[in-house]
Order: C-alpha cells, then structure tokens, then sequence
C-alpha cells in the first residue's frame, strides 16, 4: 500500500471514526433547520423543491421541516400571487438572528481551535484545505482525472477566487 492508500485510510478514521459533537452538530444541521436557514440567508426567497434540492431531501422531509420552523417563528410561508400553485419561503427576523447566532458560535468554536494550533499550523492547515477542495472540485468519481491542464486552470481560477 502507497502513501495515498494510507492518507485516505487514516483520513477516513479521522473524520468518520473520531467524530465530535460539532461534527455531529453540523452533520444533523445539513439535514435541518440549520440548513435551510443558511440557504434562506444565502439565496433569498425559496419555494419547498429548491429546499429539496439544495438540502437532497424528500418533498415530505421538507414539508415537515417547514412546518417545525414556521411554528418556532423562523419562516414564513406565503402563497406566490403570480401563481398560487407557488409557495414561497422567507426567513423571519427571528430566523436571520437565529443563523446569525448559529454561524457565530460555529467561528467562535474554530477560532478556538486554531487558537489551540497556533498561527502557523493554522495558516499551513488553511492552505493545504485549499489546495485539497481545489483538486477535489475537479476529480469526480469514475471520470478520467484531471490533466495537469485543468488543474492548472483550477489553481488558477481558485487563486482569483
């Protein structure tokens, strides 16, 4: 087995095996209010099937979604007057403050963190990650990988990103 084969074992150990509570917390807001809020805040208004696809749920997750956040006075649902068949989705004031609230104790727990790390591995962790997500953009499974041409073109358009 080459470096790689044990780079990806133990990565996979790391992030799947020894997972925090903030892992967990952010795994489950993928799937929730959490989520929905940040796409609320993100893209504007939204109908239920652009939740849909944006969280990859079900019509009836995101119903019943909805329906959980709209009584805790995060959204809004309004029929669209152009077309009643629409529904429109909204935050509420409440629910902008609640994601504000949410992402600032997720920067405040990082912040920690690298404060743990010191300025140095912080700055090399942060590089490496990008480097990482800029070959992960490009390599997609069971495609052909990159040539050194696009990922040329990758860096390149990351590092005017």
């Amino acid at each position: 087995m080459g470096f790689e084969q044990e780079a990806v074992d133990e990565l996979w150990r790391t992030a799947w095996c020894h997972r925090s509570d903030m892992q967990r917390e952010l795994a489950r807001g993928a799937q929730g209010e959490m989520f929905a809020i940040r796409q609320l805040a993100h893209h504007g208004t939204m109908t239920p099937s652009q939740l849909a696809i944006a969280l990859n749920a079900t019509s009836g997750r995101i119903s019943t979604l909805l329906s959980a956040m709209e009584k805790k006075g995060l959204i809004t649902r309004e029929v669209d007057p152009d077309d009643r068949r629409v529904v429109r989705v909204n935050l509420t004031d409440k629910g902008r403050e609640r994601g504000r609230m949410d992402m600032q104790e997720m920067r405040d727990a990082v912040c920690w963190i690298f404060s743990q790390m010191g300025e140095r591995r912080t700055r090399e962790f942060v590089e490496l990650s990008r480097e990482f997500m800029t070959y992960m953009s490009i390599c997609k499974p069971g495609k052909p990988r990159p040539t050194a041409e696009e990922v040329r073109k990758a860096f390149e358009d990351a590092a005017q990103a």
